[in-house]
């Protein structure tokens, strides 16, 4: 009975780990997004390898083509909407969430035109939008839900977040079907069912983290940057084991956007120090690159699989990043 509570007991108790950063080889290629204040806040790539963008401070959805340069802006249909969110659909249709009205939008690639869909009065900030089986998923953080928007039938439901004030953040597709959700007010991680919408909430060992953004491997393994603690944690599902590493900038590198590069490395954003950090899940050792201008934070990074390379919307500079991986 004694060797059992201790076998369960283990699980709760994360392996802490220090990374040991080196200056790495790649490096961030900037653009200059041509308008006054732009805000870029999350990136998109679709699969012919254009970016989208938020511009939140001005109510746009940015395009760039990497192949020459060029961005173009298109308005959103209510002024003062403040696109937060942005994903690419299978069929190339790029929604957005307007965190300031209430609204998920939809822009047509192929003619620039914009459609609004109104939210239920419970999701007035939708937050984090992805794509599953053609419906559009949503985070609210403030209003403390979660939602789903068929676009088909154009009806939207919501759930609430068990724990009260949990603030549902990051949201992510896992591969079993499941998807998860960075619950950033509290020290908590949420898997989502799928199909019937229920959450059931994992709690992190420490009282005092903060996940914010998260990814899942192939193996279903959830990634996640602990913005109060400074950390980079995993979560084994299946074995309920906790990892952590502390991020090369110490406790007060606040750990923001994160993904998976298409070489399996862990990239994530330290807010606080304008830094990149690449991480290899096979050996724990980590790179670091540094953004090259100064007040850069990257609240999201989006991957493009095709062409072996990151974007970063490098929020605060009016500036889109590219890391090429090749």
């Amino acid at each position: 009975m004694i060797s059992r509570n201790i076998r369960s007991l283990a699980k709760l108790i994360p392996a802490i780990g220090l990374i040991a950063a080196a200056a790495s080889p790649l490096a961030v290629v900037e653009y200059k997004i041509p308008r006054e204040r732009a805000f870029p806040h999350d990136p998109a790539v679709g699969a012919d390898g254009i970016v989208w963008y938020t511009d939140q401070q001005n109510s746009f959805i940015g395009r760039l083509d990497p192949a020459t340069g060029k961005i173009t802006d298109y308005p959103t249909p209510t002024a003062g909407s403040g696109p937060h969110g942005i994903v690419v659909a299978p069929d190339g249709g790029v929604w957005y969430t307007a965190q300031r009205i209430a609204k998920l939008g939809r822009l047509d690639p192929k003619t620039g035109h914009i459609d609004e869909y109104s939210l239920p009065a419970a999701a007035r900030d939708p937050h984090t939008p992805l794509i599953r089986k053609g419906a559009v998923w949503f985070t609210v953080q403030q209003s403390n839900v979660y939602g789903r928007f068929d676009p088909r039938t154009r009806e939207a439901k919501v759930w609430t977040v068990p724990t009260s004030n949990a603030l549902p953040y990051g949201m992510v597709n896992a591969p079993d079907g499941s998807i998860w959700v960075a619950l950033f007010g509290t020290n908590k991680l949420g898997r989502i069912d799928g199909e019937s919408g229920e959450l059931r909430e994992i709690a992190l060992p420490a009282t005092g983290a903060r996940p914010r953004r998260l990814v899942v491997d192939e193996s279903g393994m959830v990634w996640y940057s602990d913005f109060a603690r400074g950390y980079l944690g995993s979560y084994n599902p299946k074995s309920g084991a906790f990892k952590e590493w502390l991020s090369p900038g110490g406790a007060s590198a606040a750990p923001y956007g994160i993904a998976i590069a298409p070489d399996g490395r862990i990239f994530y954003d330290e807010a606080r120090s304008g830094t990149i950090v690449a991480f290899d899940r096979r050996t724990g050792k980590t790179e670091t690159i540094k953004i090259p201008t100064p007040g850069s934070i990257v609240r999201n990074i989006s991957v493009d699989s095709t062409r072996s390379r990151i974007w970063l919307a490098l929020s605060g500079t009016s500036r889109i990043g590219k890391i090429d991986l090749k």
